[in-house]
């Protein structure tokens, strides 16, 4: 079981490698493209993550739609061989999530519960990991639904499709 830690520390790294490598479209890290997911690697240390932003996006407060700005809207599933990370899922809402909050995960009417530290969440264990990406190979789409710092409630809508094609192809990348 990876520790809150050890997670927020990666949570940092992919932060700073998202914000540059989503936000050029022309980045020269990413080695695939499945349909609405795309593939990154780094070499050192060696990383790998399949990435998508939402397909759609709703902002609400008090009930009612607002327009409010965010940042990199972004669902990861990484690898990194380093540290033994396997499939690990994480969300950045582009926004600080509202301190003690849950951010939840619903797929097809699974329901998941992901915890979060400043702009970022994710599943509380390996275990977790697991369930989540099992459920994202089977999913149409996956609904993220957070609230802000600022009290907004968001919910974000990622396509799955090519989700296992595009996870698969960064778990081959890093698989030494």
């Amino acid at each position: 079981m990876n520790s809150f830690f050890a997670r927020s520390g990666v949570a940092a790294a992919l932060a700073m490698m998202a914000t540059g490598a989503f936000a050029q479209a022309e980045s020269t890290n990413r080695v695939a493209v499945e349909t609405a997911w795309a593939v990154f690697v780094e070499d050192d240390p060696k990383e790998c993550w399949s990435v998508s932003s939402p397909k759609q996006t709703v902002n609400s407060k008090d009930g009612r739609v607002v327009q409010v700005r965010r940042g990199d809207i972004l669902m990861f599933v990484s690898f990194r061989p380093g540290s033994g990370a396997r499939g690990e899922v994480s969300f950045t809402g582009g926004y600080p999530f509202a301190p003690g909050s849950t951010v939840n995960l619903d797929i097809g009417g699974t329901a998941f519960e992901l915890f979060v530290d400043g702009e970022w969440a994710w599943p509380a264990s390996d275990e977790e990991d697991a369930k989540i990406v099992a459920a994202l190979k089977r999913g149409a789409e996956a609904v993220m639904t957070g609230r802000s710092a600022r009290g907004t409630q968001t919910e974000d809508t990622f396509s799955l499709f090519g989700f296992t094609a595009a996870m698969d192809e960064a778990a081959k990348r890093c698989a030494n």
